[in-house]
């Protein structure tokens, strides 16, 4: 059971890492909604396809029943305002800068946590705030220290607000109950119809299926949203010490920057590394139990 666990993990922080290089491939041939319609629609289909032959199609009614409401909200929120603010970072920014800088959610989530759950801050949440987000500002200098001015603010800003979205959407499943895969799959089929009304009506060129990156499309539907997200749950649900295998996840931004490179052509600059060391840094010390203040 435990080797299985940590299999499952690894091959999921593995498809994670692929999945920054495939944001860029799409949005070099794409529109952030396009992109989003069309792997959205793919993962719907894919989680569909999973539920059936898991057999949790008797959870499916109920859900809907005892928790309607929430589904629209999370469907709202994600995948619909989350990965359009995401990808609209991408687009403007190189990946070895917006991926390492979605990784400042778990940052944002302690001080969200505070209004939302009552919890109290700690020194060691403060501090980490501090060492994530100056690992923003490195990162974001792109090998030019200072910053340079004509630095992609709004891109920047992009990236940080879908850490915020990111961090809400996980407060609001603490307050449901049920099939983690089955609220996916329903949240992914009611944000459908709204993006394919906003496609409809901004992008009509969305539904122009030539010359579509159908294999970037793909990728970022059923590794990114789908098949992943399952492999992780899987994962954790088989692991005797969940801690360490959630901890394999702090492998998946070296690793998506090895794909960066490679892929995409993009040089690495050693202020990335240094920003994203100085984030993964505050987000590990903030996992440890802290003081209050």
């Amino acid at each position: 059971m435990k080797q299985t666990a940590y299999l499952y993990a690894m091959i999921a922080v593995l498809l994670w890492s692929t999945v920054a290089t495939a944001f860029k491939l799409a949005l070099n041939v794409i529109t952030p909604l396009a992109l989003l319609f069309w792997s959205v629609l793919i993962s719907a289909g894919c989680l569909w396809l999973i539920l059936w032959l898991s057999g949790r199609r008797s959870q499916i009614l109920p859900t809907v029943r005892r928790h309607g409401s929430i589904i629209l909200l999370l469907g709202l929120i994600n995948p619909t305002i989350y990965y359009l603010v995401l990808f609209a970072a991408y687009d403007r920014l190189p990946a070895q800068v917006a991926q390492p800088i979605n990784y400042t959610w778990a940052i944002v989530l302690a001080w969200l946590a505070v209004p939302v759950l009552k919890q109290s801050l700690t020194r060691t949440d403060i501090l980490a705030t501090a060492l994530g987000y100056f690992g923003v500002v490195v990162i974001a200098s792109q090998g030019e220290w200072p910053w340079e001015a004509d630095s992609d603010i709004v891109g920047v800003l992009l990236a940080i607000a879908s850490t915020f979205i990111w961090a809400g959407y996980w407060l609001i499943n603490t307050k449901v109950r049920g099939d983690a895969i089955v609220f996916m799959a329903l949240s992914f089929s009611v944000a459908l119809p709204m993006l394919a009304m906003a496609a409809w009506l901004a992008e009509p060129s969305t539904f122009n299926v030539s010359g579509m990156p159908w294999l970037s499309v793909a990728w970022v539907g059923l590794f990114e949203m789908g098949i992943t997200f399952v492999l992780w749950q899987m994962a954790l649900t088989r692991a005797e010490n969940v801690s360490r295998v959630g901890n394999l996840i702090f492998i998946s931004p070296f690793v998506s920057l090895m794909f960066i490179n490679y892929f995409l052509g993009e040089s690495l600059h050693a202020t990335t590394f240094v920003g994203l060391l100085l984030i993964l840094t505050a987000v590990i010390s903030q996992q440890r139990q802290k003081e209050p203040v």
